[in-house]
């Protein structure tokens, strides 16, 4: 791995140039690889491929735009989207990242929140953890929500939906 990670004095950005990205992916496709993680100061990348426990990609501190091909390539299962049968006054709050979804700030805490607790736009409704960043995610709606599309500490893609709220009131 260290050799992928290429070392020399080619420039600071080095690990986020779409050729070397390319390099990358075919590496891990060349020996099989699942994952490769490079750090390089305080520049990171991380690719993963397919499998169903996997995430299919994630990168700090941006994905850049060159590898969302390993995404679109995952074999995993699409995430289940909001039925298209829900009222227009039912918003669904969808991760933005790929990641870890944990329903409360630490193991022995309750839910941030529960079927039936009122939101407002501030209101944190979980954390997703990319990277070992713990992300707290807003619900960025006004409402109650109504159904929780997700379990603690399950993978969760980008844009998978996680709950549903009422805005109604």
């Amino acid at each position: 791995m260290a050799k992928a990670a290429g070392g020399g004095s080619r420039g600071r950005s080095d690990v986020f140039n779409v050729d070397r990205i390319r390099e990358l992916i075919d590496l891990m496709e060349e020996r099989g690889l699942v994952e490769v993680d490079l750090k390089r100061s305080d520049e990171q990348i991380r690719l993963v491929r397919g499998g169903q426990a996997a995430a299919p990609m994630a990168a700090a501190p941006a994905p850049p735009a060159a590898a969302l091909p390993v995404a679109a390539e995952s074999p995993a299962a699409p995430a289940p989207a909001a039925p298209a049968g829900d009222p227009p006054y039912i918003k669904v709050i969808r991760s933005p990242m790929v990641g870890t979804f944990y329903s409360k700030p630490n193991p022995t805490a309750d839910d941030f929140v529960k079927v039936g607790s009122k939101v407002t736009p501030d209101t944190v409704v979980c954390i997703v953890e990319a990277m070992k960043v713990f992300n707290e995610i807003p619900a960025e709606v006004q409402g109650t929500i109504v159904e929780i599309l997700a379990s603690n500490e399950e993978a969760v893609d980008f844009d998978r939906p996680l709950f549903k709220v009422d805005t109604r009131g």
